[in-house]
């Protein structure tokens, strides 16, 4: 890809789990003098090591790695602040003379920083969130629908925490998300890359791979430790592979049905992924 010259570069590999996004991003990153920016919603979390698949400092083979270990489960880290963020460390790299490589598998993140969407700067409102939460997906889906019919299109009705920051938005604002979200001039040269994967099974495969190297590496113990430190806050209980495996050490799964329950679970992020991601046509997602 041409690069242009009035505008920063950036290399973005977006993709879903399991796709290899890491080894390419460390192979492009040795072979261009890059750092990586993670892209991911949960591996800003301290602690959130195993579920989240977050690369070990041997993994990372020398490669700085950038927004890893962040804040402490308690805080709600949102996409403002990944912007705001990730957007420093652009400006640091580059001023390195390094190139930034985004990787990561949350499409909000690549949309707010990367692409032309002027997220609404609005603060969190603890009182109407916890309002909001009371609500079940089902309500919460069906006020976005009367409030947004256009923004509720691109909203999975399962996905709880978008669900309740757009409403929180069209609430304070008393206009609808689409509308208040806007459009902006794009700040970055991207070069986007899409991990190379041959089949939908072949990516359920990896996924299923990794579930067992889960549990093999801890996730029980990992869960545990952390609902003793933490207790049941909602970014460990609504966290894919800390879930189920509540649910076993709850009785309601035996610990077979947990991973059985985690692989699904998996294979349906990533096909939420995979929709997010073909939305940018520049990443040529074709499976």
């Amino acid at each position: 890809m041409s690069v242009n010259k009035t505008k920063r570069h950036v290399i973005a590999i977006a993709g879903p789990t399991a796709s290899g996004k890491t080894e390419l991003a460390i192979e492009l990153a040795k072979k261009f003098g890059g750092e990586v920016i993670s892209a991911d919603s949960r591996l800003v979390y301290k602690g959130f090591n195993i579920a989240a698949a977050k690369p070990t400092i041997e993994e990372r083979e020398g490669i700085p790695h950038h927004l890893i270990d962040v804040v402490e489960p308690e805080y709600n880290y949102s996409a403002a602040d990944f912007r705001d963020e990730a957007s420093k460390k652009i400006d640091e790299i580059t001023s390195r003379g390094r190139v930034p490589i985004v990787a990561g598998g949350t499409g909000l993140y690549f949309r707010i920083l990367l692409e032309n969407y002027a997220l609404p700067k609005i603060e969190c409102r603890k009182g109407l969130r916890k309002e909001l939460e009371k609500l079940s997906n089902e309500e919460l889906y069906h006020e976005l629908k009367v409030k947004d019919p256009v923004y509720a299109l691109k909203v999975h009705p399962n996905n709880r925490v978008r669900l309740v920051r757009v409403l929180e938005v069209i609430r304070t604002l008393d206009c609808p998300f689409s509308k208040a979200a806007g459009l902006k001039e794009p700040e970055y040269d991207v070069e986007w890359i899409f991990p190379e994967i041959n089949s939908r099974e072949e990516l359920y495969n990896r996924i299923n791979f990794r579930v067992d190297k889960m549990v093999e590496n801890g996730i029980v113990d990992e869960t545990k430790f952390l609902l003793k430190k933490h207790g049941r806050i909602k970014n460990i209980s609504d966290t894919i592979g800390y879930c189920e495996i509540i649910s076993y050490l709850d009785g309601k799964y035996s610990q077979e049905e947990a991973i059985e329950e985690l692989k699904k679970n998996t294979r349906r992020y990533a096909k939420r992924q995979l929709t997010w991601f073909r939305r940018t046509p520049e990443l040529g997602v074709n499976i």
